[in-house]
């Protein structure tokens, strides 16, 4: 087994862990039969990165990358239904919902329709996802603000901080290794954001007991 094929399954069994997290949000939501405590944006929003990354794996052939974002999508539409039906605003959570699927509409149209396929399409494409990953990863920057404001870790979740290091260093370096900057340059991010994490877990005190928490997971 070469270092390439070692890569690829390390991406494999973190990302799809990753995206497994998602689960403790539904088990709390069956049991109990609400969604309040859950928030739904975060499913949307990895679905839909799921979904470009899905296509840029397709028209690039590449195994590892179309694996991963098909489990994903897959287990991000089961969480997405899932709040549909505990949800109390159906009505915002449906038409956030016929926003995503209008966006994708667009994105298919331009991306297969208008652009002439080949490496134009492919790079663009690998723009479009590499700057909407970045972006995910960035956006939970203020949490990071309100921690170091109160001194308290409680918000952090250490696993799913281990879970995000390990997966973004996996998909840095295999990006590297095929040397796919549109693979390689988003996932660093999620490198910084972990290791501000785990100086955040030093710096104000051991780990607490882990809460259910559900956020972005690249790739």
């Amino acid at each position: 087994m070469d270092f390439l094929e070692v890569l690829s399954w390390a991406c494999i069994v973190f990302t799809v862990g990753m995206f497994s997290t998602g689960l403790t949000d539904l088990k709390k939501m069956r049991a109990t039969q609400s969604a309040e405590s859950v928030q739904f944006l975060p499913f949307l929003t990895t679905c839909l990165n799921n979904l470009g990354w899905l296509y840029y794996g397709l028209l690039k052939h590449d195994g590892t990358v179309i694996l991963v974002n098909a489990i994903g999508a897959s287990l991000q539409s089961l969480y997405i239904f899932t709040y549909l039906i505990y949800a109390i605003n159906k009505r915002r959570v449906a038409i956030q919902t016929l926003v995503m699927v209008c966006v994708l509409c667009v994105a298919w149209v331009y991306f297969s329709v208008i652009l002439p396929h080949g490496e134009s399409q492919l790079s663009q494409l690998g723009l479009f996802c590499s700057v909407f990953t970045v972006s995910m990863y960035l956006s939970p920057l203020t949490d990071l603000v309100e921690i170091v404001r109160t001194h308290s870790v409680e918000r952090l979740s250490f696993s799913l901080t281990v879970a995000t290091f390990f997966t973004s260093a996996s998909w840095t370096l295999y990006g590297l290794q095929l040397q796919d900057y549109y693979i390689m340059v988003p996932n660093t991010p999620g490198i910084i954001t972990s290791l501000i994490r785990f100086f955040l877990f030093w710096r104000f005190g051991a780990v607490s007991k882990d809460k259910p928490s559900y956020k972005l997971l690249q790739i």
